[in-house]
């Protein structure tokens, strides 16, 4: 972490899904997926295996790289690409009885505090969002 970087974090709220851990790990670990996710701000999707980019209004290229994959309990994924801040995204899965799984979306990253100003309610937002598609979509 560079001079004058903090640690920022920024959680969702734990919420449970009318599915299986293993249904929700298996959809999140594959990028072809996320196109059912994404808010209309997003633009310029691109995946291929563990990596995607896209392009959301104001800010520069994000590229997305899955790092980690444990089975049925999470997702980690880091940032890659010239942007203002590196960070890391995680999805957190648990069964919590048959066919219901608990799921959590973080982002930590490190940036300065001018950026975590600005960064913190659309990362926030974003975050929400996601989870809220995701609910969505698994209980269809």
């Amino acid at each position: 972490m560079g001079a004058g970087y903090m640690s920022k974090r920024i959680e969702s709220e734990r919420i449970t899904i009318n599915c299986s851990s293993e249904k929700n790990y298996n959809f999140l670990s594959d990028f072809k997926n996320f196109t059912r996710l994404l808010p209309e701000q997003v633009s310029n999707w691109q995946c291929s295996g563990d990596f995607c980019s896209f392009e959301v209004r104001g800010l520069p290229e994000i590229g997305l790289r899955i790092i980690e994959k444990t089975p049925f309990t999470g997702i980690s994924m880091k940032s890659e690409g010239k942007l203002p801040f590196n960070f890391t995204f995680n999805t957190f899965l648990k069964e919590t009885e048959s066919q219901r799984c608990e799921v959590q979306l973080v982002i930590d990253s490190d940036m300065n505090p001018f950026i975590a100003v600005m960064a913190a309610n659309p990362l926030q937002n974003f975050v929400d969002m996601l989870l809220s598609k995701l609910k969505e979509e698994m209980e269809k």
